[in-house]
């Protein structure tokens, strides 16, 4: 875009500096010119080069013993007026030789000390080891050579127009303080192309006037439900934003310069501008990424906007997130989503929202689930199985579950198991896997709607592929190096003009080592799995083998505990440990961008945590007690251990028992008690080291010195994480345990305060990032709802008993009842059939002789002409169980997209209010155009009756028009 110097536009707002009056078309990989008068020669030596740039450009050097040698001047520069938009962190070098040679503009040059280091002969000291001398030559090296990165990236920042201050600590720690004046702010927003709002302010209206009353009906009844955080008040007003131009600033209320870009904009900008300032000390082109990740500096970050405990504490945004958000005591109140963006991003704030909307659509689930939970409790002494069960007049005489310790045991002794699989395994719970399955696309639909919202209220909905192609030209610091020795090893073979980058050929080591690993881990997972299922074989024939008698009084609740109790601190070991391996994996793969980087690294460690998660939940579901074999032909694994089978009720019970405490115990100790604990625990330590004044250390602490010390911003993906696993554990095997529902409600009440109190309190603020959505987490979960369907099909036909009581009840009962279910599910066999050393060693163990004993299962008696071979129920019921996940999932499936297709993605009031904005914009632009036009005539006309003659009227008509160059 060019600027037209007119006589007849207005004046620019903001002053330009020379080095500004660049076209405003620059692309991200460009750099700056430099100031006018200070141009460097490109072969002098960086040691070499003039410091006058930093004498014309304010950058002091602060050196203190203390904090308590300045005044607070809060997040401010020395002079207290401009204020620190942005901090890096550097380690201050102390050898003793760096020390006396501080400066490296002295009269010898560093690299001239340094040949004379390395070629010195003098003798060493009679007690120095020579390897500890070449060390720490070699540290000392390292040392300056970051110093001069830092000299040389400080001085390109200058260029761009960013203004610095330095903070150096005896500690140890020296703080590089950064500054954005108003045109540096000015230009980089208008290159960032940063929707502002302008001046022009509309009335929004969400809806006709019946659904206008109805919304302000529900807002007032739930006002105190609201965060009072002063954002509410004009939600019915919104001003028309628009890119910013310096060009077009008459737009925009300028009244107040400091407070038109916020802090947060302000830290994203100069993070902007970090990221393009290269430092190329180095053989190749090194970025702020590459300078924190090689060490040069410790750290960066933005600044808090303050404290938020203290009478002296100022009123400001962080304390009032910490007051109405991140204490438990406002957990039943709404977030404040709006104030959240405003100080952490927008992908921060989609973050939140997403989490408010899941916990919110879980509260009629759990409502559900517990309805389907408390009809079974109302129905079980109704359920005729369980009662022929519990019967002990039945006398029924069922086989060992075990070889030669486990003797013969009467049914009856399921009594317990049998009644509580009815509170799971009830026609009630067929109906809640449907809710679920459409509670799920209903919850999908109900976010993309309120993504779409926050996208209008939050300005993004021209957010979007220009924008994204400006912010991917960033590399990473790995790529970059990786694609320069690249071009160093085959520079003699391309055209220095050539661009080089990494192959599919240059990734193909780290593709096989990637797959190949991801399969080791994968089969790890299983192997893990299969030990935990070697362990309940154990147990169990060691608990029969007890002579204790409370160990054998209550030997399927033991093993299901303690092997559920296993599986769960296997899994929160595994999940710290796949979720290190991915990275990894990931940084060996060198992606080229963070975004690339993000959803390669998301994607595997989803792999690897799920499988983790539901391997031993896939296994109790759909392959325990179904490769048994039968009494006589049992299956054997590892010579002699018998596989495991279910109880007479199902492995349902087991199953509900395994999700249970997995959820429990991955919320309580991975989430709540690892984020509650170890910072607290931190803490703890920290007061208790030596020079106890602590507090009275952090009143004389500067800001960024406080920041320093919180923990650093790692991103949003543990977080998501979390909750996916979570969603998959709610919807996948719902059909088994309803109260899922409930204890992820339960968990996210907390969950929420907890983030938010970490986000606030614990970490350094993260750099705000615009997003439109929630990215490759959404695919994760519409993928989830999908797949929850289908499992739930398989979880009702083949796990459960409804496929059985159904197919008994209308086709084999006498008197289409239950009564006889049980008796019918019983196979029969011949204790004489036994393997040869597979008999129980106390046949007479109930006090009678055993001849015939039952197993659950559908298979010919002894006395058929075909003993022991599947009998014709068998398969009648599984063409059933088949034909019910067939219809089931169609069904459901069809229904879901029916759902999906009668709720539209964008609400209508933000279309209607979209086409508006884009009227009203178009309006704006040509009343501005009018009033340039009149304004341009109004001066030709003056100009013309300035210069025309004597006794010429000023209004006669001109001999030919006057041409506007537009």
């Amino acid at each position: 875009m060019e600027r037209r110097d007119d006589g007849g536009s207005p004046p620019l707002l903001c002053e330009h500096s020379p080095q500004q009056n660049e076209p405003t078309t620059m692309r991200t990989g460009d750099t700056y010119q430099p100031v006018p008068g200070e141009d460097k020669n490109p072969d002098m030596d960086f040691v070499n080069t003039s410091s006058k740039s930093k004498q014309s450009i304010h950058m002091k050097n602060r050196y203190a013993d203390d904090g308590s040698s300045y005044p607070q001047l809060g997040p401010y520069f020395s002079d207290g007026q401009r204020r620190v938009d942005y901090v890096l962190v550097y380690d201050i070098e102390q050898p003793a030789s760096v020390q006396q040679n501080s400066s490296i503009f002295g009269k010898n040059s560093f690299i001239q000390r340094l040949r004379r280091r390395l070629s010195s002969r003098a003798p060493l000291q009679p007690k120095e080891d020579p390897e500890i001398a070449a060390q720490e030559q070699q540290a000392h090296y390292h040392e300056d050579d970051k110093r001069l990165r830092r000299e040389e990236f400080e001085d390109n920042i200058l260029q761009t127009g960013l203004e610095l201050e330095k903070e150096e600590k005896i500690s140890g720690m020296g703080y590089l303080k950064i500054h954005a004046p108003w045109n540096v702010l000015c230009r980089e927003a208008e290159f960032m192309k940063l929707k502002m709002p302008t001046k022009k302010v509309y009335e929004v209206k969400q809806g006709s006037n019946l659904v206008e009353k109805i919304r302000l009906y529900i807002h007032k009844i739930t006002a105190p439900l609201h965060p009072k955080v002063g954002a509410n008040q004009q939600e019915n007003r919104k001003p028309l934003s628009h890119p910013f131009s310096r060009e077009k600033q008459h737009l925009f209320d300028l009244s107040d310069r400091d407070q038109f870009f916020d802090s947060k904009t302000r830290s994203s900008i100069v993070h902007e501008v970090l990221k393009r300032t290269k430092c190329r000390r180095a053989r190749y082109s090194m970025g702020i990424t590459s300078l924190l990740a090689s060490g040069t500096y410790v750290s960066g970050y933005p600044l808090h906007d303050g404290d938020i405990e203290g009478v002296d504490a100022d009123r400001n945004d962080r304390r009032l997130l910490y007051e109405e958000w991140a204490c438990y005591s406002v957990f039943y109140k709404y977030q404040p989503i709006g104030l959240i963006r405003k100080y952490f991003g927008e992908k921060v704030g989609l973050y939140f929202a997403w989490l408010g909307v899941y916990t919110q659509m879980l509260i009629p689930a759990a409502i559900i689930g517990v309805i389907v939970f408390l009809y079974g409790c109302a129905t079980v002494d109704d359920n005729i199985p369980s009662m022929e069960i519990c019967d002990p007049r039945n006398n029924i005489t069922m086989c060992p579950l075990c070889d030669r310790v486990c003797s013969y045991w009467r049914l009856a002794t399921a009594c317990g198991t049998a009644r509580a699989s009815h509170l799971f395994d009830n026609p009630a719970t067929v109906f809640f896997s449907v809710f679920m399955a459409l509670w799920a696309v209903l919850f999908m639909e109900h976010w993309k709607r309120r993504q779409m919202r926050l996208n209008y209220i939050w300005d993004l909905t021209g957010f979007g592929e220009e924008e994204q192609e400006e912010h991917k030209d960033h590399n990473r610091a790995e790529y970059e190096f990786k694609v320069m020795k690249k071009t160093m090893r085959k520079e003699h073979k391309h055209d220095k003009n050539e661009k080089v980058k990494l192959t599919c050929t240059d990734r193909l080591p780290a593709y096989l080592t990637i797959l190949m690993t991801m399969a080791f881990l994968i089969v790890v997972t299983f192997a893990i799995v299969f030990g935990v299922i070697l362990y309940r074989i154990s147990i169990r024939a060691a608990l029969h083998m007890s002579t204790y008698p409370a160990a054998r009084s209550n030997i399927r609740a033991t093993v299901k505990t303690t092997a559920a109790i296993i599986n769960l601190i296997i899994i929160i070991i595994l999940d710290e440990v796949y979720a290190a391996i991915a990275r990894w994996l990931t940084t060996l793969e060198v992606p080229k961008t963070d975004k690339s980087f993000e959803q390669r690294l998301i994607f595997k460690t989803f792999i690897l945590k799920f499988v983790n998660a539901f391997t031993p939940i896939v296994y109790l579901a759909f392959f325990r007690g179904r490769l048994v074999g039968r009494p006589g032909n049992y299956l054997y694994v590892i010579g002699s251990y018998r596989m495991e089978e279910c109880a007479h009720a199902g492995c349902l019970m087991e199953l509900c028992i395994q999700l249970c405490i997995t959820m429990l115990g991955k919320q309580l100790i991975q989430n709540n008690l690892f984020e509650i604990g170890i910072p607290k625990l931190k803490k703890m330590l920290q007061k208790k080291k030596p020079g106890s004044q602590q507090e009275e250390l952090n009143k004389t602490m500067q800001r960024h010195e406080k920041d320093n010390l919180l923990c650093p911003f790692v991103g949003l993906n543990p977080e998501y994480m979390e909750m996916i696993i979570q969603f998959g554990m709610v919807t996948l095997f719902v059909a088994s345990f309803p109260l899922a529902p409930l204890f992820a409600l339960l968990n996210n009440i907390i969950e929420i305060r907890l983030d938010a109190k970490k986000f606030v309190k614990e970490l350094r603020r993260p750099i705000a990032v615009k997003a439109k959505d929630i990215g490759i987490w959404y695919n994760l979960l519409r993928g989830l709802s999908k797949v929850a369907v289908i499992v739930n099909a398989f979880v009702i036909a083949f796990t459960s008993d409804f496929i059985p009581r159904l197919v008994y009840q209308y086709k084999y009962s006498p008197d289409g009842t239950m009564h006889g279910f049980v008796d019918h599910t019983l196979s029969y066999f011949n204790v004489s059939d036994f393997q040869e050393g597979t008999e129980p060693l106390d046949p007479m163990h109930l006090g009678y002789k055993v001849e015939i004993c039952r197993f659950k299962d559908y298979r010919e008696p002894p006395w058929s002409s075909t003993p022991y071979e599947l009998s014709k129920e068998f398969w009648a019921i599984l063409a059933v169980r088949l034909a019910f996940v067939i219809v089931f999932q169609n069904v459901v499936m069809l229904m879901s997209d029916f759902v999906d297709w009668l709720i539209p993605d964008i609400p209508k009031d933000i279309s209607l209010q979209m086409h508006k904005e884009k009227v009203m914009m178009v309006e704006l632009f040509m009343k501005e155009q009018g009033q340039r036009l009149v304004a341009r005539d109004n001066y030709n006309q003056d100009n013309c009756a300035s210069t025309s003659p004597a006794g010429e009227s000023p209004t006669q008509p001109r001999s030919r028009p006057i041409t506007h160059n537009d």
